[in-house]
């Protein structure tokens, strides 16, 4: 992530924006992982600076888990469908 954070501050960034930031969402049966990923290790948010841009990592967490949910409600009805 950091590679590509990198490529995007150095060559498509434009002087008046601020420097990108990476989401990484993972989920799984047990387990949704929501982490923030910056291009350089030194760089720290700060959330009255981003409180507008950045979602806080439990609401995506939240997010995800019922978007999970609802595929797997989808999911079921096809197969009752199917039969």
């Amino acid at each position: 992530m950091n590679l590509y954070l990198n490529y995007l501050k150095d060559k498509e960034k434009l002087l008046e924006e601020n420097d990108p930031v990476g989401l990484i969402l993972c989920t799984d049966k047990k387990k949704t992982v929501v982490e923030y990923a910056l291009g350089g290790m030194n760089n720290r948010i700060f959330a009255s600076k981003y409180k507008l841009q950045l979602p806080d990592p439990e609401v995506l967490k939240t997010e995800i888990e019922h978007e999970k949910q609802r595929l797997i409600e989808m999911k079921i009805v096809k197969e009752e469908l199917g039969k």
